[in-house]
C-alpha cells in the first residue's frame, strides 16, 4: 500500500472487509473461572482468572479496564476464554488511572489520562513499568512461559497493549480491538496542544513495534478512536517492518520481499464497538502466530 493510496484510505468514510471464520465451538456458558486479585512482592497488583498452572503456561495479559470492573465486564476477557482450552492462562492489569493505579482526588480514567498530561507527566511509561514487573513476577514464579506470552486491550486497553509491546521484547503477539491510536481524537484530550500528544501515538512509537506480530480490528466508522487514524497507525508500522528490512539488506536495490506480520481487519459495526467475532479472530490470530514461532525456532 503506497502513501497516496494512504491518504485515500484517511478520506474514506466506511472500509468493509469481509471476514469469514470457523468458529472454535466455544459457548457463552464456557467462561473463564473467576478473576483473582494478586500481588508482586512489591505489591503490584494484577488478576488472573483461576488458579495458578500446574507448570509455565502461555500467557494472556489483558488490558480494558480497573481489575474491581473486569468481573463485570467479560467481554474483555473472551479472547482469553477462547484460548483457556488450548492451555493459556488470562491475566488482566490495571491501565492508567483505572483501579489501583488511581490516585486520590484525581479524574478516573481517560479524563485521568488527560489531567496526567497536563501536569507534564510520563503517561505510559510508568504503566509499562508496572506491567513488565507483573511479568517479570509471572515468569519468576512459573506461571507463565517466557516463550508464549501474548497481550490483547479493547479502546484504550489496545493503545496500552502496543505500548506495553513497544518496550518489552518477550511479548510475541499484540491483539487489539477498537484500539486508541491516537488520543488527539478523543473529546477527553480537547484543549491539550498536539506537541504534547505526539510522542503518545502509535505512529510515534511504531519504530518499537517490529518484534510482535500485531492483530488490529475496528469497525468501518469508529468515530470515537478514528478508523483513519487506526489505519494510518497500522500502516506506520507497517512502514518501520519495510524500513527495517532496507537497513538490514543496504547493498541490494531494493529490501526482499517477506512477509510483514501485521494484520488489519475493518469491518462493518455501529460506532465505537467490536467488529462480529472480534475477540475469536483475536484468539486464532494467536494461537496461529504461536505456531509460526514455534516452527521458525525449531528450523534454525
Amino acid at each position: 500500500m503506497g502513501l497516496s493510496h494512504l491518504a485515500r484510505l484517511r478520506n474514506l468514510t466506511a472500509i468493509v472487509v469481509a471476514v469469514a471464520i470457523q468458529t472454535f465451538g466455544v459457548g457463552e456458558e464456557d467462561r473463564l473461572p473467576s478473576l483473582a486479585i494478586q500481588r508482586t512482592e512489591d505489591g503490584t497488583e494484577f488478576g488472573l482468572f483461576g488458579d495458578k498452572p500446574a507448570a509455565p503456561a502461555a500467557t494472556l495479559i489483558v488490558f480494558a479496564v480497573g481489575l474491581q470492573d473486569m468481573e463485570s465486564n467479560r467481554i474483555y476477557s473472551d479472547t482469553g476464554r477462547f484460548l483457556a482450552p488450548h492451555g493459556w492462562i488470562t491475566v488482566a492489569i490495571d491501565p492508567p488511572c483505572h483501579g489501583a493505579d488511581r490516585r486520590e482526588g484525581e479524574p478516573a480514567g481517560l479524563d485521568g489520562w488527560a489531567d496526567r498530561l497536563k501536569r507534564g507527566e510520563d503517561l505510559m511509561g510508568p504503566f509499562t513499568d508496572r506491567a513488565r514487573r507483573v511479568l517479570d513476577f509471572l515468569i519468576r514464579e512459573r506461571y507463565t512461559d517466557p516463550q508464549r506470552i501474548a497481550v490483547s486491550g479493547t479502546s484504550r486497553g489496545g493503545f496500552c497493549a502496543l505500548h506495553f509491546a513497544a518496550v518489552e521484547p518477550r511479548v510475541a503477539t499484540v491483539s487489539c480491538v477498537s484500539p486508541v491510536t491516537d488520543p488527539a481524537i478523543l473529546r477527553e484530550f480537547s484543549g491539550i496542544d498536539e506537541p504534547t500528544i505526539r510522542p503518545t501515538t502509535i505512529s510515534s512509537i511504531a519504530s518499537r513495534l517490529t518484534d510482535p506480530a500485531i492483530l488490529i480490528t475496528i469497525g468501518n466508522d469508529d468515530a470515537r478512536v478514528g478508523t483513519p487514524a487506526c489505519i494510518a497507525a497500522a500502516h506506520s508500522i507497517i512502514n518501520s517492518h519495510r524500513a527495517r528490512q532496507s537497513a538490514n539488506t543496504p547493498n541490494a536495490t531494493r529490501p526482499p520481499d517477506t512477509l510483514i506480520p501485521v494484520e488489519l481487519i475493518v469491518a462493518p459495526s455501529p460506532g465505537h464497538r467490536a467488529i462480529d467475532n472480534a475477540y475469536e479472530l483475536a484468539a486464532k490470530f494467536i494461537l496461529r502466530r504461536g505456531r509460526e514461532k514455534t516452527e521458525e525456532r525449531s528450523e534454525k
